[in-house]
């Protein structure tokens, strides 16, 4: 008889879990799927405590958006503190800020372009910056790190192996095995130019293997960008010297090598100074990428879209975005579905705009403005999310200080 009782416990128990698991297939299927073709742009601004934001950056894991940014608490101040937020419903609500900066220098010199950095591998999240130095904008990197989700944040080592010099315009990300890379440009034997460094984490940021040299020759002044493929390579886009073109390079091995793979744009621009002005590289599928480039060549300088369908062996003919575009972003949510976001002058002077394309970047919609009218806005950030895309960028009212604007697309 016990024995009969404890089958037919057993036998609820398991109706009771196919009962459970039916229910959340079902209500999973039943969730309402992305209208990819009727995305709608919904503006949103944030003081977040700071009486000024200088900088800031987002990065998105696991569907929770998380934005590092820095900026000064009183107007005569120059002193600069460094906060972070997450949002759990792809930015339409967000956490209180928590303070990280600490003991740490601050990031006096990050300024938009030369922006504070965020990567995140589950509850392991590394933000670095550039602090001030001997010189002003000539400082070295410092990192730290959050085991906890976020929550509390140690001082961490710097991804460079000289901890002085000027080690600016980094990009981070993570990859799939948890570990943390690290690009900046420097020029630690002060021959005069600039070099495409890399470093990598295997411990959530608390140290760093030795360091790499990318490219021995890179333009000077120009952000660049650090992106993890599905299958785990890892593509960086930089503005080489010459020509001052964009270039990707990639590791197909974790870091451990790195192979040139093509120029991204044959603008053959030839140009001796530093237009400040970096790229944006998206991934839609295995095989195709998407970028945002600028180039200053005549007669038609200005923003351009080129896409990739051979993991950015070739690229499709540039196609121009905006008028008088300059820092401009891109994000996929497959390889049919991308926006692109930029910044551009007119009149009144710096506006945000956007186009979305729904044939993987062969035609895009009209463009669409996004910042308020008499507001200053500039470089723009945009990801993808579960309900659609998330752009950022910082803007200022006449008069007033930079504030950190926000417009969900869903």
């Amino acid at each position: 008889m016990q024995f009969k009782q404890i089958l037919q416990h057993s036998l609820i128990a398991r109706l009771a879990l196919i009962l459970v698991c039916t229910l959340f297939v079902s209500s999973c299927a039943n969730r309402p799927a992305i209208n990819k073709s009727a995305l709608q742009p919904s503006y949103q601004t944030l003081s977040l405590g700071l009486f000024e934001i200088n900088s800031f950056d987002v990065y998105v894991h696991d569907d929770v958006v998380h934005v590092l940014f820095a900026g000064s608490e009183k107007a005569d101040s120059k002193a600069r503190v460094v906060r972070y937020i997450r949002s759990e419903d792809s930015g339409k609500h967000w956490s209180k800020p928590i303070e990280i900066s600490g003991s740490v220098p601050a990031p006096t010199d990050a300024v938009r372009g030369n922006d504070v950095q965020l990567a995140v591998s589950g509850n392991n999240l590394l933000a670095t910056w550039q602090a001030r130095g001997e010189f002003p904008g000539m400082g070295p990197m410092v990192s730290v790190y959050s085991h906890d989700g976020g929550n509390t944040w140690q001082v961490g080592a710097n991804p460079a192996e000289n901890n002085a010099g000027d080690q600016a315009h980094i990009d981070l990300a993570a990859d799939q095995q948890g570990n943390f890379h690290a690009v900046w440009l420097e020029d630690p034997e002060e021959n005069g130019y600039q070099s495409l460094r890399y470093a990598r984490s295997i411990d959530g940021g608390v140290q760093w293997q030795p360091t790499q040299r990318l490219d021995d020759g890179t333009c000077s002044c120009c952000w660049n960008t650090l992106k993890v493929s599905p299958n785990g390579e890892l593509n960086v886009l930089y503005r080489d010297m010459k020509p001052r073109d964009m270039a990707l390079i990639r590791s197909s091995d974790h870091g451990a090598s790195w192979q040139p793979v093509s120029m991204v744009g044959d603008f053959n621009w030839q140009f001796e100074g530093c237009p400040h002005i970096g790229g944006g590289l998206a991934q839609a599928g295995d095989d195709q990428l998407n970028a945002v480039v600028w180039t200053g060549v005549e007669p038609n300088p200005g923003l351009y879209h080129l896409r990739s369908d051979n993991n950015g062996k070739t690229w499709t003919a540039p196609q121009p975005l905006g008028n008088h575009a300059l820092h401009g972003d891109i994000a996929a949510l497959d390889n049919k579905h991308i926006l692109a976001i930029w910044d551009e002058l007119g009149p009144e002077g710096s506006s945000i705009a956007s186009a979305q394309s729904q044939d993987g970047g062969s035609t895009w919609a009209t463009t669409q403005s996004l910042s308020k009218r008499g507001v200053i806005a500039t470089h723009p950030r945009v990801v993808s999310t579960s309900a659609g895309y998330l752009a950022l960028w910082t803007e200022k009212q006449p008069k007033q200080r930079s504030q950190l604007a926000i417009t969900v697309f869903d």
